[in-house]
């Protein structure tokens, strides 16, 4: 990656020239001996300062004065309603902070540059027509990338490029745009509230192909880019925040991932999903096909397609994006980023035969149990090194698990302090083991009559807690849980809370007398009541419901 064209240490020499005498002559020869040069900044009654990648310079003992900085604002643009300005023909963005009554106390000179090769990793998605979407912090070069974008789908994929620039950060000052936008129009925004409507003049009165834009900020704007993309215009942007949960969360931008609404389910939905009956889900598709995070200069996290990614990110889960890398011999390495992938509990089922109704049944033929299942994963785990396992082991097989009426966050939780391989499944047809609880069993809903006709094996549970969810899959692993006893009252203090909540009776799993007597006097320091039910070894006990 260099400067744009041979012009760069001129246009350098005219930022250096606007700075007062002193300290241009120590930016100079800074500049020089190092060549990294991000900004100088200009504080009121301060020393002037340069600050490089790795940090800051002092560039003089003398603090700035008023005058010194007259003398900048005289030798610059004009300032705008977003207090910038710069120097025509050039990147460079001169930013002000202004006291109470309007004075200048304070400026950042960026030094602007025109990169060729920046997105060299991202090429491919550049050129092939999707919509694209960058976050990343300041000052990590997504200006620089969107300008380079410009360039490139103008002079070399010869598209109809138009570039709305607000701040003239992206064409640089004066009327003449730089020549680092290739041959891309540029289209200035007088002030940032107008932004918005600029962005739909450009569609409706100049026919272009692609829209580039910087700083997608208000929800006018989102507006505006889901316009623009509904007419089949690639666009190009940069929004505020540094990842996807940043939009997700913010109420203002979150439009441009399709927007979030709350969905009621029916009672047969929600137990079919093993979810509440209140989830979240997208209004409409994205905006934008592909989601990159800028994490540093040379490495990118992209996220594509979007909207499965949404999806996912809506339901608790994780899409694992695409990591890219640029090496130091310039080469584009990329790969699956298992870094922010979930655990092996939440990827695709990975099972190679067919689909999921296809295996069911030739689990019926073969009498498929989970005695089998077991027997063949202790084989396979002692070939892999010998001996049966006495604990969960990363060659255990996965199994595919359908909660049906089972709470899937208790489940994932189960399955993360247990370290087992489970896969969950949204339908009982690509299970391997149905989780349900007694009273559903009882009804024989309809994905407990399929498991039963195709023969996949049924755990019920006493009621709906991570202490049961835990217990089931350990004996289908065969796998020792960590405490029993500490396992036991876990399962008490959420039983209380469900009975409080509910009024109704909860039934816990069957313990032995000390356990009961623990889990009797847990029960009484939150005021609720609880009686022993059951012979041994299955006595057990029953949290009675707080009454209304």
């Amino acid at each position: 990656m260099m400067p744009y064209g041979s012009s760069w240490q001129e246009e350098l020499s005219l930022l250096i020239a606007a700075l007062p005498p002193r300290v241009a002559a120590a930016t100079q020869r800074l500049a020089q001996e190092r060549g990294d040069l991000l900004e100088v900044v200009l504080d009121l009654g301060r020393e002037p300062e340069a600050r490089f990648t790795d940090g800051e310079v002092v560039l003089d003992s003398v603090q700035v004065t008023h005058h010194d900085l007259e003398y900048v604002t005289e030798r610059v643009g004009d300032f705008g309603d977003d207090n910038r300005a710069g120097i025509e023909r050039t990147l460079h963005r001169i930013s002000a902070i202004r006291n109470r009554a309007g004075t200048v106390v304070g400026l950042t000179c960026r030094v602007g540059r025109a990169v060729t090769g920046t997105i060299d990793i991202i090429r491919d998605i550049v050129v092939n027509g999707q919509s694209i979407l960058l976050l990343g912090p300041p000052g990590i070069g997504k200006t620089t990338m969107l300008r380079e974008c410009a360039r490139v789908l103008s002079d070399e994929c010869g598209k109809r490029v138009v570039i709305v620039d607000t701040s003239n950060e992206i064409g640089g000052d004066g009327d003449i745009p730089h020549a680092g936008i290739g041959r891309s129009r540029r289209m200035q925004v007088r002030t940032p509230p107008e932004q918005h409507a600029v962005m739909i003049e450009a569609v409706e009165n100049h026919m272009p192909q692609v829209i580039v834009i910087d700083e997608i900020g208000t929800g006018l704007e989102a507006m505006a880019a889901r316009t623009i993309a509904e007419r089949g215009v690639q666009l190009v942007g940069t929004a505020h925040g540094s990842n996807l949960d940043n939009l997700l969360v913010n109420p203002t931008l979150n439009d441009l991932l399709g927007g979030i609404q709350t969905v009621t389910l029916s009672d047969e939905e929600a137990r079919r999903r093993g979810t509440q009956k209140s989830v979240l889900e997208r209004k409409a598709p994205p905006t934008f096909d592909v989601l990159i995070e800028i994490q540093e200069r040379d490495r990118v996290v992209v996220h594509m397609p979007l909207d499965e990614t949404v999806d996912e990110a809506l339901r608790g889960r994780t899409k694992p994006p695409q990591l890219r890398l640029r090496g130091e011999d310039g080469q584009i390495v990329s790969r699956i980023d298992t870094s922010a992938a979930p655990p092996a509990s939440f990827e695709p089922n990975p099972f190679p035969a067919g689909n999921g109704r296809r295996r069911s049944r030739e689990r019926h033929r073969r009498g498929f149990d989970v005695e089998e299942y077991m027997a063949q994963r202790s084989r396979d785990t002692a070939f892999e090194g010998g001996g049966a396992p006495s604990g969960p082991s990363r060659h255990m097989q996965p199994l595919a698990v359908f909660p049906y009426g089972v709470s899937r966050t208790y489940l994932e939780q189960s399955v993360r302090e247990l370290h087992v391989p489970v896969r969950i499944q949204h339908n009982v047809d690509d299970a391997d083991m149905v989780l349900t609880l007694k009273n559903y069993y009882r009804r024989k809903d309809s994905p407990v009559r399929t498991a039963e006709a195709t023969g996949i094996p049924i755990q019920v549970l006493r009621s709906n807690t991570v202490a049961q969810i835990k217990g089931a899959l350990a004996r289908v692993y065969g796998v020792e849980e960590v405490d029993q006893t500490e396992t036991a009252l876990e399962e008490a203090l959420e039983a209380v809370e469900r009975a409080r909540q509910t009024t109704s009776d909860v039934e816990l799993a069957p313990q032995n007398s000390y356990v009961r007597r623990l889990q009797h006097q847990l029960v009484e320091r939150h005021d609720m009541t609880a009686r022993s039910t059951g012979n041994e070894p299955n006595r057990r006990l029953v949290i009675l419901g707080a009454e209304e």
